[in-house]
């Protein structure tokens, strides 16, 4: 039997929201294997994923929307995919707001695992993987259009940055455009070289949303 105050957890976002945004960025954080516990917006891996969008947001300005995820609960639990379900209200809400808009997905660890899957939904152009959580059975949906960067520190030893490497290789080979960038000296928290990865996610998702460097 469930728990019956676990509905009572809710899911949110936060985020800046212009008016007339050319896409728009869904971030979203990292957690566990297991776990019901509530997920605050202090908490670590919620937070960590703050600096991300305030890098593309100064990037971007008005041209994008952004926008984080904080989920209902810490992990992935099994087949509920918990993570999943409060992505999929997330993106929901961004299609009410922004309808048509090409949409960039942006996970780290859990988060990661996460965005992947939401990479099958026709709006989503871009994804991005830090650190992610792989696993075999999880799809690959990878597509002409798709535009992938896939993020690992070398010394990441929470997930391993060869499974990375494997699902750069398998959405490459269904046609998506997918870079590669492994962090030298880098655990899982993306924390010892912190501007780096900022910097590049920042410059990635801008450049894919917004058609290049200038925006052309």
């Amino acid at each position: 039997m469930k728990d019956p105050l676990r509905r009572l957890v809710a899911h949110d976002l936060r985020g800046t929201m212009p008016p007339a945004p050319e896409g728009v960025v869904l971030v979203l954080h990292g957690g566990g294997e297991k776990g019901f516990g509530p997920m605050p917006w202090w908490e670590g891996p919620v937070l960590r994923m703050w600096p991300f969008a305030k890098a593309i947001e100064r990037r971007a300005g008005d041209r994008l929307a952004v926008v984080r995820l904080k989920n209902r609960y810490f992990g992935w639990n099994g087949t509920e995919q918990t993570p999943l379900t409060d992505a999929r209200w997330a993106l929901e809400r961004i299609r009410e707001r922004y309808a048509g808009l090409p949409v960039a997905v942006i996970g780290h660890s859990m988060g990661g695992r996460v965005a992947t899957h939401l990479a099958a939904e026709p709006d989503v152009t871009t994804l991005v993987g830090l650190a992610p959580w792989v696993e075999s059975g999880d799809p690959r949906p990878g597509r002409p259009g798709l535009r992938v960067l896939l993020m690992h520190g070398v010394d990441d030893r929470t997930t391993d940055p060869a499974r990375t490497v494997r699902l750069g290789d398998e959405l490459r080979a269904k046609g998506a455009d997918v870079t590669w960038r492994p962090v030298d000296g880098e655990g899982h928290s993306m924390l010892r070289h912190a501007p780096t990865w900022h910097r590049e996610v920042a410059e990635f998702v801008t450049d894919s949303l917004l058609d290049g460097p200038d925006g052309a």
